[in-house]
This record gives structure tokens, sequence and C-alpha cells, in this order.
């Protein structure tokens, strides 16, 4: 049974679609990149794909009550900024908000979120007064609380270290592989390559290529839809993303 289905999924901006006509399935165990450059509808898609926007066609998620798309789905936005003078156990702790009170597996998964973003020594941190990049990482930890078996993350590693960017995808790939799954929008094409099992390639608000990594990220699709010269090779630990040059810059 998949954790997303949607069908026809076009989002207008006035008279002009910024999404147009997508469909596809999310199924246990897939950790989809969502790729494309600015602007191509990355962001809008996962928003009406949550009913967090007006959308034409059908999403398996719109229709559910706040609560039942809460367990079902845990939703990573692009805006990191944390408001609240909280502990870092705290916010991570407002993940479990959508499971029925007492809440018996609340400590334990709290617990568990905060190992797997290497944040166990801040749990008494204020978590406005540690970095961005840590900050970042304490919203994602928020979202493994929430103990979702969907994710959805747009542009979750943007602004980490290296090292956080491929733990970060390191932990994404570990929740997919235990039976949940992620779509995260992403621009390392690298990474993807490496980490993703599947990619969806957006361009213009519509798909132009869903597969495998090493299936997808042809010369040709590169070129089209990224305007670089690059490709994707396998080697010994995971496909390998060579960026060669633009085509045209901006």
């Amino acid at each position: 049974m998949s954790l997303l289905s949607l069908a026809g999924i076009t989002v207008l901006r006035g008279s002009c679609p910024v999404v147009d006509d997508v469909s596809f399935a999310v199924q246990p165990g897939e950790f989809i990149g969502l790729l494309g450059p600015n602007g191509a509808g990355k962001t809008t898609l996962m928003r009406a794909a949550l009913g967090l926007i007006e959308a034409r066609g059908h999403s398996s998620l719109a229709g559910l009550t706040p609560g039942a798309r809460a367990r079902a789905a845990a939703w990573l936005p692009q805006a990191r900024e944390i408001a609240w003078g909280l502990s870092v156990a705290d916010v991570v702790g407002l993940g479990r908000l959508p499971h029925p009170r007492p809440d018996a597996a609340g400590p334990a998964a709290i617990a568990a979120a905060l190992a797997e973003m290497g944040l166990e020594h801040y749990r008494t941190r204020i978590a406005t007064q540690v970095s961005g990049g840590e900050q970042a990482r304490v919203l994602i930890a928020r979202a493994l609380a929430q103990s979702a078996p969907l994710i959805l993350a747009d542009e979750p590693i943007a602004g980490l270290d290296p090292a956080a960017q491929i733990a970060t995808m390191q932990v994404f790939a570990r929740h997919a592989r235990a039976g949940g799954a992620v779509v995260a929008s992403l621009h390392d094409l690298g990474l993807a390559a490496r980490h993703c099992s599947r990619v969806l390639v957006l361009d213009r608000g519509r798909p132009v290529a869903d597969g495998a990594p090493l299936d997808v990220l042809t010369p040709d699709l590169l070129a089209g839809t990224f305007h670089i010269r690059a490709h994707v090779s396998t080697g010994p630990q995971g496909p390998i993303f060579q960026p060669l040059t633009t085509l045209n810059g901006f």
C-alpha cells in the first residue's frame, strides 16, 4: 500500500500552471529525491500533496484530518528559524503532538531522534542559541520524532556542513529501509545519486524523468534540464556524480 498517491496534481498561479498534471506514488522503502532547477515546482508540489495549498487533482494525504495527516506524514519546510526559547529536547518533542496522550512511546522516540541527528549532548541547550546548522538538525530531529511513516522534506540539507549533509542523507535512507519513505527536494545531484533509491525530476512544473538515479541522470537529461555537462557513473561505493561544466551559466 502506497504512503502517498498523487493523481493529476495541478497548481495554478493565475492562469499559469506552476505544477502541471503530476502523478506518482510513494511506496514503503523508497527514498525519493525530488530534483529540478530553481522554479521547477518542487516546493509547490509537496505543499499541494499535503493539502497546504489549493490544487486540482487528487492527493491521498490532502483529504485527511489534520491529526491523521500529521500521523501519516511529517513535513519539513525550507524555513528553519526556531522562534521559541525552548530546550532542544522540547523542540524535538513537539513532533509528538499528533499522538494521543498519554504518549508512552514519546520519550523513546525523542531520544532516538536526538541520537539520529547527533544531538544527545544538546538536549538541554536553548534551541535559539545554537548555530543555524544545528537548528536545522533540531528540526529534522523533530520530524523524525513524529514517527510518521512518510517524511516530506524541502531542501533538508541546505546550509548543513558536508558531514551533516551526508549523515542526514544516511538517516533518511535508514528510515526508508526500516519501512518508511522519504521524499526530499534536493539540489545536490551527487548526494541524490549516492543515497536516493529513486529520483523524480521536475522541469517547469512537469515530471521529465522518474526512476533509479543511474537510469535518470543521463548526460542528455543533465544538459537539457540542469544545463550542465556531467555524468553519473558507478563507483565502488555507489553512484558518482561528475560535473564538468555549465552550458550557458545563468
